[in-house]
């Protein structure tokens, strides 16, 4: 990671955080203690804090101050970590781990690590009603806004393809009307992909930007969404488990992964190229953009 890019994802990393804290550090009246310290818990655990800071990025790419849209990028991170409580748990992966600290289920038990999930998507909507209400975005646009973290979210996004991924275990015993290649691309574009074009077109909504802008954001979106799921395959086979922060691994769990059908080199190759087609989205947009580049570039260079 390059110095600027570090210094960047530091700068609004602590900010999203900071956010977070707002909303977590004290209970709400009516809220059990037991589901504020399991939503915590996972929330707090670590982690790049990538979807929001694709949110920060698109908004200022697009003229806007970051602290415009800072509690909608928490809220992107609520639903990130929802998906990993539940990713995590015995009937989806089974993790023991997950960035090197005991999964959610582990600490809390399986039925409060569900409810955690539950509470973090929903207080995730909640979080980005308030910002749109905070700057007085135009219902449309709010409409708009909500909608689009849906569909990242939902089953024509990160849970269609969750469930696709879960269909695909066992690949190499389907029949021959399986097509292994189609299914992997539409697992990794709705598993991985949508919920990091949802974060990019919910900061150019809330920077008020025009269509046209959004539109390139999310294709820029959808390449470095591919990008990052293809470097993720690639990882479980050559990286430090232990950088990874977690034990189990994709071919364990005979996964259909860019690696397992492609191979290492081409997967390697296949990242590369998408990330090029990103940078080519970005073109017509100013040197605010320049975050934007370097976090493509950073997908594919990372080590865990």
């Amino acid at each position: 990671m390059s110095t600027a890019l570090l210094k960047y994802m530091e700068e609004h990393s602590r900010a999203v955080d900071e956010c977070l804290k707002t909303l977590f550090e004290t209970r709400k009246p009516e809220q059990p203690e037991s589901i504020r310290k399991a939503m915590a818990y996972s929330l707090f655990a670590g982690g790049k804090r990538l979807r929001p800071v694709l949110t920060i990025a698109a908004a200022q790419c697009c003229g806007s101050n970051p602290r415009k849209v800072l509690k909608t990028a928490a809220a992107l991170e609520m639903i990130h970590t929802y998906s990993l409580i539940h990713d995590d748990l015995p009937a989806m992966d089974d993790d023991d781990l997950r960035r090197g600290k005991p999964t959610n289920h582990k600490v809390f038990g399986e039925a409060l690590a569900i409810l955690a999930g539950d509470g973090l998507l929903t207080q995730a909507f909640e979080t980005a009603a308030d910002n749109a209400l905070d700057i007085g975005l135009d219902a449309k646009a709010t409409a708009k806004l909500i909608k689009t973290l849906a569909r990242g979210a939902g089953t024509s996004g990160m849970v269609g393809g969750q469930v696709a991924d879960l269909e695909a275990e066992n690949w190499r015993s389907r029949n021959h009307g399986f097509k292994p290649g189609t299914t992997l691309e539409y697992i990794h574009l709705h598993k991985t992909a949508a919920l990091i074009i949802a974060s990019l077109e919910a900061g150019a909504i809330l920077a008020e930007a025009p269509v046209i802008q959004q539109r390139k954001l999310a294709a820029y979106g959808r390449a470095i969404g591919l990008a990052f799921q293809i470097a993720d395959d690639v990882l479980d086979v050559v990286a430090d488990k232990k950088k990874l922060g977690k034990k189990g691994s994709d071919a364990q769990n005979h996964k259909l992964t860019y690696v397992t059908l492609y191979g290492i080199d081409e997967a390697r190759a296949k990242a590369h190229a998408l990330i090029e087609t990103a940078h080519r989205h970005l073109a017509g947009f100013n040197k605010k953009a320049q975050p934007l580049h370097d976090l493509a570039d950073y997908i594919v260079a990372r080590d865990k």
